[in-house]
């Protein structure tokens, strides 16, 4: 009988020419699920803002010209041109309204007091400036701008500048 011959089979070896990306897809799926969970999420508000549209350093006789300047301790708060005293009564020195009794400051009275000025304001006033010390927060000018807009209360003043102090 004759005698076939037998040819050896290929025997794989690691240079075949294909790639092994299993690995690689691992690495990949891992820095990625490390980006993921150490990112740092911000959110971001648009707030509409204006700058001022004339002089609101002196009286204007057909204007309220509202301020409220944002303090550590409470709020200044003048209009036509003087400041108010405690409780927005009428004028005076010192703070117009003060801390609550939590001790943060007091953003009810705050918007109680721009209510007062708004009776008395003419009609179609819409303007307030918003200034603040230079360390206070960010969240305390916003809650003052909600607190001036006037909140659930309906709307005061909502067309908000911001002024620098000097």
């Amino acid at each position: 009988m004759p005698r076939k011959i037998r040819v050896p089979k290929a025997i794989p070896d690691e240079g075949s020419g294909e790639l092994n990306v299993v690995p690689f897809l691992d690495i990949l799926l891992n820095v990625l699920m490390f980006v993921l969970a150490t990112i740092a999420v911000t959110w971001t508000t648009r707030l509409e803002v204006s700058p001022p549209r004339r002089d609101v350093r002196g009286p204007h006789p057909d204007t309220l010209g509202l301020n409220v300047a944002v303090l550590h301790d409470g709020f200044l708060v003048s209009a036509r041109g003087q400041r108010l005293g405690q409780g927005c009564e009428g004028p005076g020195s010192g703070l117009a309204v003060g801390t609550a009794p939590n001790g943060d400051r007091d953003y009810d009275g705050l918007t109680a007091c721009v209510s007062r000025l708004k009776a008395e304001a003419p009609a179609g006033e819409r303007d307030v400036v918003i200034t603040a010390a230079n360390d206070v927060r960010y969240d305390a000018i916003v809650r003052t701008m909600d607190a001036v807009r006037g909140g659930a209360r309906g709307e005061l003043f909502p067309d908000v500048s911001f002024g620098v102090p000097r």
